[in-house]
């Protein structure tokens, strides 16, 4: 996919060296997140003054969204733009990585510790094998929980049955003596409304209010306290070593500025939709106190440690992740 044109001066003594890339999002065109992505491919041309060119196609134009690893370390795509915990299945540090649930209160917690605490250095390592380069994280933030039950902290979860995802989210809140209940998106409001479930791991606050679940969960937490997704932009290992030291800097601070442009964004739309909630007298939005957050995130080391016992580099990033959560108080 790498297209490198060399245009030399009238002399021929000195060239300069042009990139077309091509990139895959795991989001469909028209996604808010897409066009968040679209804006980056062109502040991306306008700081490398030209020399670096990315097309950014959408979830499944050239593979699905769960091949884009294989196919940016093969060559076939130049990088992409996705969710690193669909890569699990390869090694389940990927997962813990991806989401070490109940870990992050915000989106700086996470980035303080990919920037300064070890985990782009933890990323690069995970990812060389397969052929690619750990440019930089995002995230589109804290998932919305929703609730029919006031939820206050830890002890409010006993009992609750909650819809969640398979896996290590699942893990988490059984052991934090939640009842998950497996359902798709699809049936969340129904399921709430009809009483079937009394709470739901479920997108982020906007989109859960435009969708109308606060009005079927009228107790929603926010922010969130369990889910916050790792987004990664990475590239083909190959790809990245031909790119001169300026452009590689110039990539590897354009994803820093989209990593705040997306969570600005997004921010911006939860903070309309929790303004909105807060004056409706029939939802009542619950923040839970850092003690509660740390709480939550001591019963999640618990399945963290299941996780690390399956494979080297899952202990890894436990130890990584753990070191750093302790030094900075927020683990009890």
């Amino acid at each position: 996919m790498l297209a490198a044109m060399m245009t030399a001066t009238a002399g021929g003594a000195a060239q300069a060296q042009d990139f077309s890339f091509t990139f895959q999002s795991v989001d469909p065109a028209g996604n808010p997140n897409f066009q968040i992505q679209n804006e980056w491919t062109e502040r991306v041309g306008v700081m490398s003054g030209g020399r670096i060119e990315i097309e950014l196609l959408p979830v499944g134009a050239v593979v699905e969204y769960n091949e884009t690893q294989d196919a940016v370390g093969a060559g076939i795509l130049d990088g992409h733009i996705t969710d690193v915990s669909y890569f699990s299945g390869k090694d389940p540090a990927f997962g813990l990585a991806a989401n070490p649930i109940g870990a992050w209160s915000s989106p700086e917690e996470m980035f303080r510790f990919m920037r300064y605490g070890g985990g782009n250095e933890m990323m690069a390592a995970l990812e060389e094998p397969y052929n690619l380069k750990f440019v930089g994280a995002t995230t589109t933030g804290l998932e919305g929980f929703v609730s029919k039950r006031p939820l206050d902290g830890v002890d409010d979860l006993e009992g609750l049955k909650v819809r969640a995802p398979e896996g290590l989210i699942q893990q988490v809140f059984a052991a934090a003596g939640a009842v998950p209940v497996n359902l798709p998106y699809a049936e969340v409001f129904t399921a709430l409304d009809k009483g079937v479930i009394d709470a739901a791991d479920s997108t982020v606050f906007s989109t859960n209010q435009s969708q109308g679940l606060h009005k079927a969960g009228n107790h929603p937490v926010y922010p969130g306290f369990h889910s916050m997704p790792l987004v990664e932009v990475s590239m083909n290992l190959d790809v990245w070593n031909s790119l001169p030291a300026d452009l590689q800097e110039i990539m590897t601070v354009s994803v820093r500025d989209l990593a705040t442009d997306m969570v600005s964004q997004l921010s911006i739309k939860d903070l309309e939709a929790v303004a909105e909630a807060k004056a409706n007298p029939d939802i009542t939005v619950h923040n839970w106190p850092a003690e509660e957050r740390a709480r939550f995130r001591t019963i999640a080391m618990g399945q963290w440690e299941n996780v690390a016992a399956q494979s080297d580099n899952a202990k890894q990033v436990y130890d990584t992740l753990t070191s750093y959560l302790k030094a900075q108080g927020l683990l009890d």
